[in-house]
């Protein structure tokens, strides 16, 4: 079992986790986070000028993972001379995401619709009403079915990263005891691919680890936090938790120090490594994973732009401020994930 596991991985991982590395189809530095923004003003306007306007709606706004998209998409605006607008509920909610997405139809001459989808199906009708007044609809973040757009901005491989979050919690807890798992909302499609994976990886090579519970926190900080407690509480050998979503790991590493539970519970996932800074050097958490989310806004709003000028993204494309992006179908691979650690997070400022 385990000599299978390391020659699948040894193939799988070999150009994919190793900071510093990059694959055939990345820049030197896929992860900077600094942009040139005269430069790449300069590479990205048409010379046909276009007056766009791009409405990009997130899942949710006011957590660090979209404040961070938001910046990206403002900055992408400023450089390729467009208009956008980032307009997102309070809470992660597709009904109140149709209510954005209706009232900018109505008040907003709009070219492009770029949303991350709380529900893969429920926004349906109103992406058909959008498209059949002209604009143009992708995905970014989190898919709908394919019918609902033209093409999905994915951050990562969804295999390769939902694998590799069940690895670095095995690492952490010699493969063996109990472990919980904390999602968003179990209708993002996004979250639930990655779950898959998670259990998948967890059935295929771990054993000895038993999962016993999956919680959803509708990506709500608060909601987050009760619900770590309520799993420390309910599961008394608990070893560790990941969280499956950008607001789980802070609130699993806040709940873990403070019931005391600092070196008995793991705690890794996906989160900005901003909120996880004194988590990670303080030994509360142990390895945070994600990509650049500003980067991710920026590459929406160029790929929106190119869409609105009738250009189609393609394999191996350059995407000046972003690198080379890959393409599966009709789906956009923005890049690779990172893994942050107390010796790198200091490096990381998102």
């Amino acid at each position: 079992m385990i000599n299978k596991r390391i020659f699948l991985f040894i193939i799988i991982f070999i150009g994919l986790f190793v900071s510093g590395c990059n694959m055939k189809g990345t820049t030197k530095d896929p992860y900077q986070i600094v942009y040139q923004s005269e430069v790449i003003a300069e590479q990205n306007r048409s010379n046909i000028h276009a007056d766009y306007t791009i409405a990009v709606v997130p899942k949710v706004v006011n957590i660090p993972y979209f404040n961070a998209v938001e910046k990206g998409v403002k900055e992408a605006g400023k450089d390729l001379d467009v208009r956008v607008i980032f307009e997102g509920p309070n809470i992660a909610d597709s009904k109140q995401q149709i209510k954005i997405i209706q009232n900018l139809l109505d008040k907003e001459k709009l070219d492009v619709l770029a949303l991350s989808a709380n529900d893969p199906e429920a926004l349906l009708p109103v992406l058909k009403k959008a498209r059949e007044a002209g604009v143009k609809v992708i995905t970014w973040d989190s898919d709908t079915v394919p019918e609902g757009r033209d093409f999905f901005v994915n951050m990562v491989n969804p295999e390769i990263l939902g694998r590799h979050l069940m690895d670095t919690l095995a690492w952490n807890t010699e493969e063996k005891g109990d472990f919980a798992i904390m999602t968003g909302s179990r209708n993002a499609s996004n979250l639930n691919e990655w779950l898959y994976w998670i259990q998948k990886q967890y059935e295929d090579f771990y054993p000895n680890m038993n999962l016993v519970a999956i919680k959803e926190t509708n990506d709500d900080p608060h909601t987050a936090y009760i619900r770590a407690k309520e799993l420390i509480a309910t599961y008394p050998n608990l070893k560790g938790i990941i969280g499956n979503s950008s607001v789980g790991p802070p609130a699993a590493a806040e709940a873990v120090n403070e019931l005391g539970k600092k070196g008995e519970i793991a705690v890794v996932g996906l989160s900005s490594p901003n909120p996880m800074n004194e988590y990670l050097k303080k030994d509360i958490a142990q390895i945070i994973t994600l990509w650049s989310p500003k980067k991710l806004g920026y590459l929406t709003v160029s790929l929106s732009k190119n869409l609105a000028d009738g250009n189609d993204p393609y394999d191996e494309q350059q995407i000046p401020g972003v690198g080379i992006i890959r393409m599966q179908n009709d789906m956009v691979i923005m890049g690779q994930p990172i893994d942050f650690t107390k010796e790198n997070v200091d490096q990381y400022d998102f």
